[in-house]
């Protein structure tokens, strides 16, 4: 998936302190509303992404690379992508994503709002 792809889904699930309006967890979430996205906070409002009550299509991870690893691999639903935001990413990440073929891409979803949220062309 690219990031056009990744804003055309409906559901994401945000990991990371989206409680914090300093933080880019919480802009995102928010970002991702305005637009009319369905968005579930996992971290500081839900524990993990199982307690999301519906199927994700989007995982986003803008969280510390130990914490996103960790949330990934006790991760029992299915998703279609994961997005790894800029400084989310560590190698033990990429290397257990890419050993476990699970889909993802290093990009920003605020660029994706942007460029491709609902509404643009």
């Amino acid at each position: 998936m690219d990031l056009k792809e990744i804003m055309n889904q409906q559901v994401f699930a945000v990991a990371g302190d989206t409680l914090n309006e300093a933080k880019y967890a919480y802009k995102i979430k928010h970002g991702l509303l305005e637009q009319g996205y369905t968005v579930y906070a996992i971290g500081k409002e839900l524990k993990t992404f199982n307690d999301a009550p519906v199927e994700i299509d989007i995982i986003d991870l803008c969280i510390n690379p130990v914490k996103g690893l960790a949330l990934i691999k006790e991760c029992k639903k299915d998703f279609k992508c994961i997005v790894i935001q800029p400084g989310a990413e560590s190698e033990e990440l990429l290397a257990y994503l890419d050993e476990t073929g699970k889909p993802y891409i290093q990009g920003c979803v605020l660029v994706g709002l942007n460029l491709y949220g609902k509404g643009k062309k």
